[in-house]
């Protein structure tokens, strides 16, 4: 399939385009390079012997978009491009509701009027808010978003859908990421965050490399065993897997299929902490700060609806996750810079 991936140039998007072309997709990259950096196709194509169309193009740039797509004909597209701090998103609102809804609005018109009616959308797990049920099924009810991130996700989740609903001929996957962490085992692309990194992975790994002091951990008095906050952590080559695996439903004309990537596994902090420090040698210092407004006790998931379907689920497990985010910040301790 020739597929457009928007934001393709992030942390999730050129692992993903690997994996596509590894299974030999035709790939075009757009992205703005607000939060990403084109290096990072490079090193794609060093990995799959593949070069990557890239377009530095914004998808709030309709006539740009509009002469790409016309150009391509493109069977498919997956969309990961958007804002995605967590903590910017509650400072920074309404650049957050005009980037990532006015962008994902403009793109699938455009996409509608070049013919292309696919479209693998990254949501996430922030869409179930504080979940009712403990693992979360497709079938728990979306919650109250805690921060405007979260809401963008789950907006634009039933934009699509409603679109769909009024256009039948749409086939609309939306995959709900949990936490993704590690990287290609190459070591040639991975996380590269700007300035202070917002999640766990990254800012362990500045530690043990020298570039931070410490750890902060916020909070250790949650309803879990460690009293440390509990997530899902996937490693990302497995989540760029679910996104191939995602192209079977769209070319099954699935209507609209939505399907949680995660391991069904949660992980304290401080168990990601000591699996690191085990799998690497490397003593990571922390100290534990206030929880974070917004933070909750444990979020992991039930993905057996991704196995049943489109025959994924992930390979990869949490030492394999930290062992392969060491790799790529050793070799690369300041990002693609």
């Amino acid at each position: 399939m020739k597929i457009l991936a928007t934001g393709g140039a992030g942390y999730i998007g050129s692992h993903t385009v690997v994996e596509l072309q590894q299974a030999g997709h035709d790939v075009v990259v757009i992205d703005n390079l607000s939060n990403s950096n084109e290096k990072s196709l490079k090193r794609v194509a060093e990995i799959t012997e593949k070069e990557v169309p890239f377009y530095k193009i914004d998808i709030r740039d309709k006539d740009k978009l509009l002469q790409l797509c016309s150009e391509h004909h493109f069977d498919c597209c997956i969309h990961f491009a958007g804002l995605k701090a967590v903590g910017e998103s509650v400072a920074k609102p309404v650049e957050y509701y005009e980037n990532n809804i006015s962008g994902t609005l403009i793109l699938v018109d455009v996409l509608r009027q070049c013919g292309c009616k696919n479209i693998i959308f990254s949501s996430s797990a922030t869409v179930y808010g504080d979940p009712v049920e403990i693992p979360i099924t497709e079938k728990c009810p979306k919650g109250q978003c805690t921060n405007p991130y979260g809401w963008t996700k789950s907006m634009i989740e039933q934009m699509l859908i409603d679109m769909q609903k009024a256009d039948p001929e749409w086939n609309v996957v939306l995959l709900r990421y949990f936490n993704p962490i590690g990287a290609h085992k190459s070591g040639k692309i991975g996380e590269n965050p700007n300035g202070i990194p917002n999640n766990l992975m990254p800012y362990i790994t500045q530690v043990a490399v020298g570039k931070r002091p410490e750890l902060n951990v916020f909070g250790n008095d949650y309803d879990t065993p460690d009293g440390t906050g509990v997530r899902d952590y996937i490693h990302v080559v497995d989540l760029a897997q679910g996104h191939v695996k995602a192209l079977k439903a769209v070319q099954n004309k699935c209507g609209v299929a939505i399907y949680n990537l995660a391991t069904g596994h949660g992980y304290s902090v401080l168990d990601v902490v000591q699996a690191f420090e085990k799998v690497n040698g490397v003593k990571i210092p922390y100290s534990i700060k206030p929880r974070r407004a917004g933070d909750i006790a444990k979020c992991y998931a039930d993905a057996t609806k991704a196995k049943m379907e489109i025959d994924w689920e992930a390979q990869y497990d949490l030492e394999d996750m930290c062992r392969d985010a060491w790799n790529w910040q050793k070799n690369n301790p300041n990002g693609y810079e």
